[in-house]
């Protein structure tokens, strides 16, 4: 039995996830529920849903460069040793490397300890099944239902064993270097990686070198506090600059975990995610081996939505995050999806979002057909876009302001402005008291102005 085929407790199916968000558990470390103490319990709770499952329940754990990521292994550990389960213990691995490590360690679960894109001040504990995707909801609720239990040791003869990895990393190079065309060849092509001061640092650098392409570097430093700091995904000022001094070819950014990915060509320019997916997926459609259509998201631009659709690719929109297009992907039976902040999910390679694996794509396309990266997006056809973002009062209910009539009834006006050459979009922020106001439109609109018309209304509900 897979762990996806868990029950939860009876009366527990109608709960509501208290700690689990989009993307596992996240906060500020030191600051409730990002603790030693919590984290410890976790680890536990998790071990005591695996250890009614599995008579040798084994766990691979993973992490990025965050000096708190020591301690959060510690607590892990201990937790899911007390619960009588197994741990292998990987050290610093990118989250897409700790999904493959959990296939091919056969374990009934994997943990990363990272926080992503975030600062070094936080951190998060999300989890992968045995598959190598993310938990889904009823995974994390009785995960969640175990916490709310007695914290119960085993025996001594039942503890679980601890092993630490010393290969991992050696592992997924290889993993990664299988994922292109057994001849392929970067030689000749001028790479500046930017690994963020993650997890990446001591991988990236070794497939792309390994595989013949040129490569500077920058951001594989990392101290425990430099994480994502003015480097990576996020902050590409750095990175475009280099790639512009050293007259390279491509600069890759990753960010501190190594699931997101963000490119700047030959002049400087950043390709964000949705062109990164414009390229894998008419590379692919030409070749006859796309396997369906494409996922994006609720973010993902009109002009792929458009450019999709011209080439008769079918296009699906899931909900923001990488485990909702993989959901979708899932559902689908397709291969291909993801995000404009450049999660690509390619599950012809990998069962879930790699940047290391996404960039690798697109240098086998440069590769092939001979042209640069700016001319490959030549005929890409951009949708301008303009984001708001409203701040909400403490006692404000996000939901009742979208939903109230004057807001429906200004979305409504733009909209019918916009037609089918533009699209409006409201949607909560996850993680702090605003709403994001999206308006996106070919150039003849002023989508300045219709956001600041929605946003203005939105202010108008909330006083």
């Amino acid at each position: 039995m897979d762990i996806s085929d868990f029950q939860l407790p009876s009366g527990a199916k109608k709960a509501t996830r208290k700690y689990f968000g989009t993307d596992g558990i996240r906060g500020t470390v030191g600051q409730p529920p990002i603790t030693a103490d919590f984290v410890l319990k976790l680890g536990w709770a998790a071990g005591c849903v695996l250890a009614r499952q599995y008579s040798n329940a084994r766990v691979v754990i993973g992490k990025d460069t965050r000096i708190s990521g020591y301690m959060f292994e510690a607590a892990l550990e201990a937790g899911l040793s007390a619960a009588g389960v197994n741990v292998f213990l990987l050290g610093p691995m990118p989250t897409p490397g700790i999904a493959y490590m959990t296939q091919t360690f056969r374990a009934h679960m994997g943990i990363v300890i990272s926080a992503s894109h975030n600062p070094y001040a936080d951190n998060g504990i999300k989890f992968f099944n045995g598959a190598g995707t993310k938990l889904n909801d009823q995974i994390e609720l009785e995960i969640e239902h175990e916490l709310d239990q007695p914290f119960i040791t085993k025996g001594a003869a039942e503890l679980g064993r601890a092993n630490r990895i010393d290969d991992a990393a050696a592992r997924y190079i290889e993993f990664c270097k299988s994922t292109v065309p057994e001849r392929a060849d970067f030689e000749g092509l001028k790479v500046v990686l930017d690994c963020a001061n993650g997890a990446t640092y001591h991988i990236a650098p070794s497939v792309f070198r390994e595989l013949g392409a040129n490569v500077t570097t920058i951001g594989i430093s990392p101290n425990g506090l430099n994480i994502n700091r003015e480097v990576g995904s996020t902050h590409t000022v750095a990175l475009r600059a280099k790639v512009i001094e050293e007259g390279a070819d491509i600069g890759i950014a990753f960010d501190g975990d190594g699931d997101r990915v963000i490119l700047i060509d030959s002049n400087g320019r950043e390709v964000n995610g949705d062109e990164i997916l414009y390229l894998i997926a008419f590379d692919r459609h030409r070749r006859g081996v796309l396997g369906g259509g494409v996922v994006g998201t609720l973010m993902s631009n009109l002009g792929l939505a458009q450019a999709f659709e011209a080439a008769g690719i079918p296009f699906e929109r899931a909900q923001v995050g990488d485990r909702y297009v993989n959901e979708v992907l899932s559902e689908r039976g397709w291969l291909l999806g993801g995000e404009s902040s450049g999660h690509i999910v390619c599950k012809f390679a990998h069962t879930t979002g790699d940047g290391i694996i996404a960039a690798l794509q697109v240098l086998s396309i440069m590769k092939r057909v001979g042209r640069p990266l700016e001319q490959l997006l030549i005929n890409y056809d951009k949708a301008p876009q303009r984001l708001v973002n409203v701040r909400l009062p403490a006692d404000a209910h996000r939901d009742e302001v979208i939903s109230s009539q004057k807001v429906i009834d200004e979305v409504e006006a733009v909209e019918s402005i916009l037609g089918k050459d533009g699209r409006v979009l409201l949607r909560p922020s996850g993680t702090e008291p605003l709403i994001r106001v999206m308006v996106e439109a070919h150039p003849r609109f002023d989508i300045e102005a219709l956001a600041g018309r929605i946003a203005e209304t939105i202010q108008q509900v909330i006083s």
